[in-house]
């Protein structure tokens, strides 16, 4: 096979990290929940590159750049699509891990590109060498790069950048970064459509079910590219191609734990304490535990809680955003909001610090009715992602 002088495999400007057979093996194990064996070895390919890249970024660049959009999101993202996003404050990048020898090309898979709350600055190419037991980082582009001088590829919905157009040598970037910080790298993105939540509800039926082995390239992109945006709607997709039943019900959570899923994105339950507001239905309410979700917003840790206002059979709900340090307040300016699934507001939907509040509550009824309600907070929190929560 023939590689020009400039993408040899002895190319000294490439970034290469080993990879332990230890290593090898714990994420082998680690990347077994996904629908066919093929997306195993994607997300086993992504999570390699990911657990051998992200330590040596954090100890030479980015000290404090985490997993995008979610450490725990990312299954359902390895479940349909190749790629791992960084982030580094307002910078962010995607890992495009192959096992290809050959380095003439990048090829982005669209949704890293089209979807507006995907797009990042860069993207690296990784080829993963699972013999030699090494990751090398061959080259990166832009999302401007990208648009502007890639070729799309319809078939497979991807965007490709030749070899010899890419970036090799990474300590580019960090000096571009630093030298010109004004530089464009990343372009405007147009909106997709909103997706009803019926419309949500019937792609969920028909692409859950994991005899659609690319759902993908199943539909239209911008039908495709709005429901992954939804990161509630991505969740349900990917629990649903594993099998898995309703993971995000409240009343269930309240009577027999938090499932898995919603523990690794943070959801715990706690011994409730009668403080409501110290009346009868209070002290019944109380009885239950409270499900707490921890964010961290602007470097500070809250927590948003969940509880009946009476009972279960009640349907009435308080949401309740506390700084999770005791005696500290929460900013003027912080708004607290619910909206329904297709994250659509409804009257009352929203709560808003006019000062500094020791707490912001909402209280919503809801029908008879499975009913799935949306959060949000501002500031927006760090790593934040849309979660449905069913009542």
């Amino acid at each position: 096979m023939f590689y020009s002088d400039s993408v040899s495999l002895t190319n000294p400007t490439h970034l290469c990290l080993e990879i332990s057979e230890t290593e090898q093996t714990k994420i082998w194990q680690q990347s077994q929940a996904f629908s066919t064996s093929s997306r195993r070895w994607i997300a086993y390919l992504n999570r390699l590159s990911l657990n051998t890249f992200l330590p040596w970024l954090r100890s030479e660049y980015a000290p404090n750049a985490t997993p995008f959009p979610h450490l725990a999101a990312l299954p359902s993202i390895w479940e349909v699509a190749n790629g791992t996003g960084i982030s580094l404050g307002d910078t962010r990048l995607v890992l495009i891990p192959t096992e290809a020898v050959d380095l003439s090309e990048l090829r982005v898979p669209q949704e890293w590109v089209d979807i507006p709350s995907w797009t990042v600055d860069y993207y690296m190419a990784v080829q993963v060498n699972l013999e030699e037991g090494y990751i090398r980082i061959w080259g990166y582009t832009t999302h401007e790069q990208l648009k502007n001088r890639g070729t799309y590829d319809a078939s497979d919905r991807a965007y490709c950048l030749d070899g010899e157009d890419l970036i090799f040598n990474l300590s580019i970037l960090w000096m571009a970064h630093q030298i010109c910080p004004e530089e464009v790298t990343s372009l405007e993105t147009a909106p997709l459509p909103a997706l009803e939540t019926a419309q949500a509800q019937n792609l969920l039926q028909r692409l859950g079910n994991p005899g659609v082995i690319l759902p993908r390239l199943a539909v239209p992109f911008s039908t495709w590219g709005a429901l992954l945006e939804h990161g509630g709607w991505r969740q349900r997709l990917y629990e649903q191609r594993q099998g898995q039943q309703q993971q995000w019900s409240i009343t269930q959570w309240l009577q027999t734990g938090v499932s898995d899923f919603a523990q690794k994105f943070g959801w715990a339950s706690i011994e409730s304490q009668p403080s409501l507001a110290g009346s009868r239905s209070s002290q019944l309410a109380s009885t239950l535990p409270t499900l707490v979700r921890k964010v961290t917003i602007v470097g500070q840790q809250y927590e948003l809680r969940v509880q009946p206002k009476r009972n279960i059979e009640d349907r009435v709900w308080r949401f309740e955003l506390q700084n999770a340090t005791r005696g500290e307040m929460i900013p003027s300016g912080f708004k607290l909001r619910l909206l329904i699934e297709d994250l659509q507001p409804f009257d009352g939907n929203q709560v808003q610090a006019k000062t500094s509040v020791d707490k912001l509550y909402i209280e919503v009824a809801l029908g008879s009715t499975q009913e799935g309600l949306v959060w949000e907070i501002e500031p927006t929190p760090e790593d934040f992602e849309h979660e449905i929560l069913f009542f």
